[in-house]
């Protein structure tokens, strides 16, 4: 995009405004018009939707970067949590997930 004396570019302007936005309301702001936009998609399109867009966008980037890519950012995503948090956290994780499978499972034999 072009300047044209001196005035500024679309994006530019929303660049400007989200900032100023952000700098006035602060993230909170934020957060609740995004829970309020959500509880509105979902009574106009149904639950069922959120999960079809997801598809679609993990079909796209699927298609845009390759089959691997969620091992590589799902592996640079791990180490930050890792580097984070420490070794540690992940048997804390591991341990209260097979916790919870045990609880299933004990639920499971009394139901049936």
């Amino acid at each position: 995009m072009t300047r044209n004396k001196g005035a500024m570019t679309v994006a530019e302007a929303g660049r400007r405004g989200g900032a100023t936005t952000a700098q006035r309301h602060g993230p909170e702001f934020y957060e609740q018009i995004g829970k309020k936009g959500g509880r509105t998609t979902a009574q106009r399109h149904g639950s069922d939707f959120y999960e079809q867009i997801g598809k679609q966008g993990g079909q796209k980037v699927k298609e845009l970067y390759g089959p691997r890519f969620y091992g590589r950012i799902g592996k640079i995503g791990g180490d930050a949590v890792s580097e984070k948090y420490g070794h540690e956290h992940f048997e804390e994780i591991g341990k209260k997930g097979g916790q919870k499978v045990a609880e299933l499972i004990a639920r499971g034999k009394q139901a049936g």
